[in-house]
């Protein structure tokens, strides 16, 4: 992963993003992988963003994931929410960031949960201040929590 990230010259140092690794091997309920998810997900927002979300919630739900991030706008991107013009320039922005940081992020997914990523879908609400990503998976994580 980290020469992944060498190459893609994001920088991000794997320790911060991915401070507790759930393998395989390792027993782990659903409430805690998804603990796991949010505190990498505050790392990635703290280090590739700049800034880190007040709340961050992450759910499993059979083969997805759910996350609902609270509190995501800067100050800047507050003002320039006033108007269509600036809310369509942030969600661009923020949609770019995020694509260009799929590698990195469906390799923090796939340590965590032992699960691949199959789609990133994702979206910005600059009137709430929220963005929620919703991560599909190639294997229903919610079963398999279950049977650990």
């Amino acid at each position: 992963m980290e020469n992944n990230l060498q190459r893609q010259g994001l920088g991000m140092n794997k320790s911060k993003v991915i401070n507790r690794r759930t393998r395989t091997d390792q027993k782990k309920s659903k409430g805690q992988v998804e603990a796991d998810i949010s505190t990498a997900l505050i790392a990635f927002e703290k280090e590739h963003m700049g800034r880190g979300p007040v709340d961050v919630r992450s759910y499993i739900v059979e083969d997805m994931l759910l996350i609902r991030l609270k509190g995501v706008l800067t100050m800047a991107e507050q003002h320039l929410a006033k108007d269509a013009q600036g809310i369509q320039l942030i969600k661009q922005v923020r949609a770019k960031l995020l694509e260009n940081s799929c590698a990195m992020l469906e390799d923090v997914i796939l340590d965590i949960t032992g699960a691949t990523v199959v789609s990133f879908h994702t979206d910005i609400s600059t009137k709430a201040g929220e963005r929620i990503i919703v991560i599909t998976l190639d294997e229903d994580l919610e079963k398999k929590l279950s049977y650990s």
